[in-house]
């Protein structure tokens, strides 16, 4: 049986949700659908600091767990991809990195295991340089 990450909770805050600023909201929906396997919940047009913007709100992939939003603000052209690495984990990471491949990503830094930590890490970036770091648990 793999290890389950432990988790925190200090004061009376939760962690909701991660945004990510992309320039091309179609691509980048068609590669977490494919390669993640989100599942969209509803878009959304808005305005944040007097700047319209389209999101894509996709469901929690457990009970409780922390929403994934793809935003495109209509006034950049084309967002930094360097800002964050954001996490992702699969009980399978080659089938990971073979979609994340297959749907137009690139591999960073091929599947390696960390030694003493129980767990295989890769780094892949989706179709706009977005830096995504998967680990798969050993156990």
């Amino acid at each position: 049986m793999a290890q389950q990450i432990p988790s925190a909770r200090t004061l009376d805050t939760d962690f909701m949700f991660t945004k990510l600023l992309v320039s091309d909201l179609d691509a980048a929906t068609a590669f977490y659908s494919s390669v993640v396997g989100l599942v969209e919940m509803h878009r959304v047009e808005a305005v944040i600091d007097g700047r319209p913007v389209t999101e894509v709100i996709y469901m929690p992939t457990y009970a409780g767990g922390p929403m994934f939003i793809l935003a495109r603000f209509h006034d950049v052209a084309s967002p930094a991809s360097s800002e964050l690495i954001m996490g992702f984990s699969s009980q399978d990471l080659n089938a990971f990195v073979e979609r994340a491949e297959k749907a137009g990503g690139k591999v960073i830094e091929a599947a390696r295991e960390i030694p003493g930590a129980g767990m295989r890490v890769a780094f892949v970036a989706d179709t706009e340089g977005h830096v995504l770091q998967v680990t798969q648990m050993l156990g």
